[in-house]
């Protein structure tokens, strides 16, 4: 999976926000926030990380965080942001 292109993420603050820009800001208009832990998983899908990958980079980088509780916050973020993904 990768990020489509024309979607671009900024840190405002303490705050990130992911804007479309060109062609994409005429499917997608508004604007999502994302905390630091849904940056991190966004900047994977820059680099075209599978599924599986942001589980795996979500229990190497908060080691509380159980293989079950990766995989629905994963999915919960794909399904949040799936208008900027692409398969």
């Amino acid at each position: 999976m990768k990020i489509k292109k024309g979607f671009i993420i900024r840190k405002l603050g303490a705050e990130h926000m992911v804007v479309a820009i060109g062609q994409a800001s005429k499917e997608f208009a508004g604007m999502i926030k994302l905390n630091e832990t849904g940056a991190f998983l966004w900047n994977a899908l820059v680099n075209e990380a599978t599924e599986e990958e942001l589980v795996a980079l979500l229990m190497g980088t908060y080691e509380d965080v159980t293989e079950d509780v990766a995989k629905a916050d994963v999915a919960e973020f794909l399904e949040t942001i799936a208008f900027a993904v692409e398969s």
